[in-house]
């Protein structure tokens, strides 16, 4: 009997992403796949390769043949599966627009200094979004969480294979050190749950604590204004008897929270701008200028300052929260 023919299949999956393709000219590696012909249905054939894909992915999963990192991200499934159900929120809902992503360096530490905004931490996700999909580079940025996020289940395990990481500056140096984006927003709870009526009003940066990481690990501090969330969960109202009573920082009264219940945590469809300045370079200060009171202060307040003036400079310029 004769031998049975074996018929290479691509894996129509998306060229330059994942841990890597053969070579063209390495031995052993498949040959291309045949162009479609002529006339063929391409809904169809986009269907195939997504669901070559999903399965391909599926069967990563099963069998083990992803990698983690020690701090518990999972590059893939954030790329394939959380990202991917970011994307149309970023894009349709939001619909974000993005400036200056050309200050994020290409490669190596740099660390995006955000404002703060919205009741829920959708910001940081769509920043997330952002730099994965904008930079020339699409570099992924490791976001520094509070204690809170790490708290919750479910959330907890999402956060982490997400890239995301405890806020403090052991584990944020390290990142930086290692060549990773790191993002934070020093106004934290503050800026989070600040009344509606203190929009787009900075609180305070904390004692700065961040630009110390920044001048120990020597990589540039990229500041970052957000418009747009502010607006997504109008905060009229802080309940501190709900807050105590569930171990929150606080517990918002919106103009459809707690009254619609879990349809109240659906956010409204505000327009956002991301706009990101120049860097502002810290390789010129030894690693013990983070001991220097004053220069902490100083750096501070310039990013605090530039991201402040920022805002209003894109605050002018809006014609519509919506639109």
């Amino acid at each position: 009997m004769a031998d049975a023919k074996v018929i290479p299949i691509g894996d129509g999956g998306r060229r330059g992403r994942g841990r890597g393709e053969a070579p063209g000219g390495a031995p052993g590696a498949p040959p291309p796949a045949p162009p479609p012909p002529p006339g063929g249905n391409g809904a169809a054939d986009g269907l195939d390769r997504a669901l070559a894909r999903t399965f391909a992915f599926l069967r990563r999963r099963l069998s083990g043949e992803y990698e983690v990192d020690d701090f518990g991200y999972d590059a893939e499934l954030t790329d394939e599966v959380l990202l991917t159900v970011l994307r149309p929120v970023f894009e349709r809902y939001f619909r974000v627009e993005v400036r200056g992503m050309e200050h994020v360096p290409a490669e190596g530490g740099a660390l995006l200094v955000a404002n703060h905004s919205g009741t829920l931490p959708w910001d940081g996700l769509m920043l997330q979004v952002a730099v994965r999909d904008h930079h020339p580079a699409d570099r992924h940025l490791r976001l520094l969480a509070a204690d809170l996020v790490f708290q919750l289940p479910v959330v907890n395990e999402l956060a982490r294979k997400a890239g995301h990481t405890l806020a403090c500056a052991e584990d944020a140096q390290e990142l930086l050190e290692r060549g990773e984006l790191v993002g934070v927003m020093p106004e934290g709870f503050k800026g989070l749950g600040k009344p509606f009526a203190e929009r787009y009003k900075l609180q305070r940066f904390g004692r700065g604590g961040f630009v110390a990481t920044a001048l120990r690990a020597g990589v540039p501090i990229v500041p970052c204004s957000i418009v747009g969330a502010e607006e997504i969960h109008p905060m009229l109202g802080n309940s501190r008897v709900m807050a105590r009573l569930l171990n929150l920082p606080y517990f918002p009264v919106t103009p459809t929270f707690p009254w619609l219940g879990l349809l109240g945590a659906v956010p409204l469809p505000t327009k956002w701008t991301i706009q990101l300045g120049e860097p502002i370079e810290t390789a010129g200060h030894p690693p013990e200028a983070a001991e220097d009171p004053m220069l902490m202060f100083q750096l501070t307040d310039q990013v605090r300052e530039t991201i402040q003036h920022t805002l209003y400079k894109l605050l002018v310029a809006r014609r519509s929260v919506f639109f």
